[in-house]
């Protein structure tokens, strides 16, 4: 039998989509490879929102290639979509399938896996890139979700039901790489989330590049509090959580739903925001054509802590974009102070080719040295406003599911499981995955909690 690996570099969408692929191969026979060096067909799954990721990527293939030279790899993603001359001449890839062919990855990788002469593989590989993105939309087989909600599978897998966006930010590639704003039908979306509560799953993670333009394309059209309504009211769901959503879409009638169905006693729908800010700086929100001001992004905040008092709340923050002065910072700085974060996802500016910001990055760049300054010290402030979070919680019982723990050397260590408001909580004891459980608070770690199971 065949076996195959699918390696996922970067968001939650991108990493929806080599579940999906990873299931259809399943679904066609083939079997998960232990690591990339014992596969047939590697499958890479990547993305390009920076410099940092191509170059993971390149790492990534020049290694396995070196492991398994008799692999076929295929390479798919942001990075294949936006630069597929560059990745194809990398050594070892035998195909090159952008976003736009994605829905063809299950059916090339599947032929890869079979037997293919030597001189085969020394041949020019497949390119399949074109901007229409007609061949984007991916479909999860319909016992696709069986495998991953069994043990030994993803406990909490992403279900994206949104491709593509239309913002047009400076700084971003996505437009190119992902194409306009597509949305999965709702009663495809309904089938896929019925299919894995069927399967036992606890946890699902609703998640899209623009995920608060869900429907908006559909015809007639829809919205994501809709989606959101229909799946807690039509299927049996345990718990879902919505992945990043932009400050414009947090509407008053998706804010009732979390107010709804996130009752501590019976949350449904998890205590978790995280609205992508990328900077607290008007001048520079201005500069990144970003569609709100700061003072829109902290109502939206004031808003959803109201409605969640104990949401984990979360933001992506860029560093250094250009003509990012250290007044300017300071003003970035102390908007993200002032409000009520509970983690950030920090990252460095990096000009992506064909942007605005790539001509500004050139006109005025931040020096690298003061860039790395600026984001430890967002790390400070952040990693106070966390712990200070997880403190609220000591004595106090959380919803969680568990997680899968690896085997390693303290085979008596307590399971791993995360609460609905995205802490992570180390248990006294080791239960099996996937299980909803109720656990009070016993003590704070690094970066998370411990806790004994309650109910």
């Amino acid at each position: 039998m065949a076996e195959y690996h699918v390696e996922n570099f970067g968001c939650r969408a991108s990493r929806a989509d080599g579940e999906i692929i990873s299931a259809e191969l399943r679904h066609h026979g083939l079997r998960p490879a232990l690591s990339p060096a014992q596969a047939d067909v590697i499958v890479a799954n990547t993305c390009s929102v920076t410099a940092q990721a191509d170059r993971t990527v390149r790492a990534f293939l020049r290694r396995v290639h070196r492991e398994n030279p008799t692999a076929r790899i295929l390479v798919t993603g942001c990075y294949a979509q936006r630069a597929p001359q560059e990745v194809a001449a990398l050594p070892g890839v035998h195909a090159v399938v952008g976003n736009s062919h994605k829905a063809l990855v299950p059916e090339l990788a599947r032929h890869a896996a079979a037997f293919v002469p030597l001189a085969a593989l020394q041949a020019a590989p497949d390119v399949h890139v074109d901007d229409a993105f007609a061949h984007s939309d991916l479909a999860m087989p319909e016992d696709g979700w069986l495998a991953d909600a069994a043990p030994g599978g993803q406990t909490r897998p992403n279900l994206k039901v949104q491709d593509g966006c239309g913002n047009r930010c400076s700084f971003c590639v996505i437009p190119v790489t992902r194409g306009h704003s597509r949305s999965l039908s709702i009663e495809a979306c309904l089938r896929n989330v019925q299919a894995f509560a069927a399967a036992g799953g606890t946890e699902l993670v609703l998640s899209g590049i623009n995920l608060g333009r869900w429907g908006r394309d559909l015809t007639p059209e829809r919205t994501l509090e809709e989606l959101v309504r229909a799946i807690l009211i039509r299927t049996a769901l345990p718990r879902l959580r919505l992945s990043s959503i932009e400050p414009m879409d947090w509407t008053p009638q998706l804010l009732a739903l979390f107010r709804d169905y996130s009752a501590a006693s019976s949350v449904r729908l998890a205590r978790h925001a995280h609205l992508p800010l990328q900077s607290g700086s008007d001048a520079i929100l201005r500069a990144m054509h970003r569609r709100y001001r700061p003072w829109h992004y902290a109502e939206k905040l004031r808003l959803i802590r109201e409605s969640m008092p104990d949401a984990a709340i979360g933001a992506d923050v860029m560093v250094g974009f250009p003509g990012e002065s250290e007044a300017l910072f300071e003003e970035s700085f102390a908007f993200i102070a002032a409000q009520p974060f509970t983690y950030l996802h920090l990252f460095p500016f990096s000009a992506r080719p064909g942007t605005r910001a790539w001509q500004l990055a050139q006109e005025s760049p931040s020096p690298p040295g003061a860039v790395a300054l600026r984001t430890a010290r967002l790390r400070e402030l952040i990693a106070t406003k966390n712990r200070l979070f997880r403190q609220r919680f000591l004595g106090r019982e959380l919803p969680v599911v568990t997680l899968h723990t690896a085997q390693d050397a303290h085979p008596q260590a307590g399971a791993r499981a995360l609460a609905d408001n995205f802490l992570e909580v180390r248990l006294d004891a080791r239960v099996p995955a996937n299980q909803s459980l109720s656990v009070r608070v016993t003590g704070l770690t690094d970066a998370g909690l411990t806790g004994s199971v309650t109910a």
